[in-house]
């Protein structure tokens, strides 16, 4: 079966940045639904009638891939608000009660820097800015069930790092913001 507008496809990658450097391997097939929520848009486009067994190599750009890295997704928050043990890089759903309330609560949030009184929290995907190059691999294709196509994701969520209902609560500046890599 090839590849269509409304499937779902079963792949593993290699994503390099644009100078060669390994960021993620996807080494075990996934299943991902085409025409859904769970890839970018390039990537459905590019898969179209492909078929189990080939390999497709594409360069995406950050308008196709993660968007330009945005300085208004970063905000400097006071350092109780979050638990005592914390490390830069370390992940969280939303920011805690007491956080700035103009930040989308859907989102997941990065710590970027620690402070003795602040801590600056980064809601830019991490390869937000970056033009990619990933190697895919289609390893099967089946037709999309019913509930599938309803829930329009398979829960992977590998291109998505909202954690709420969706684009619907957040404030209108991050709205048209691109998808954004687990």
């Amino acid at each position: 079966m090839k590849i269509t507008k409304q499937c779902v496809v079963s792949l593993t990658w290699t994503l390099k940045d644009t100078l060669g450097e390994e960021l993620d391997t996807l080494d075990e097939p996934v299943e991902f639904l085409v025409g859904g929520k769970d890839l970018l848009a390039k990537i459905e486009e590019t898969l179209q009638g492909h078929e189990p067994g080939e390999k497709v190599d594409l360069q995406l750009e950050p308008v196709d891939a993660f968007g330009d890295y945005d300085d208004r997704l970063l905000f400097l928050e006071p350092r109780h608000l979050f638990p005592e043990k914390l490390d830069e890089g370390m992940g969280f759903e939303g920011l805690p009660e007491g956080c700035n309330p103009a930040a989308p609560k859907d989102r997941l949030y990065f710590v970027s820097d620690i402070y003795p009184d602040h801590v600056v929290m980064d809601a830019n995907h991490p390869l937000a800015g970056i033009a990619l190059r990933i190697h895919l691999e289609v390893h099967n294709v089946r037709e999309a069930e019913l509930d599938e196509v309803g829930q329009g994701s398979l829960g992977t969520g590998f291109f998505n790092m909202q954690v709420g209902p969706g684009d619907a609560s957040q404030p209108d500046a991050q709205a048209n913001q691109p998808p954004t890599l687990h």
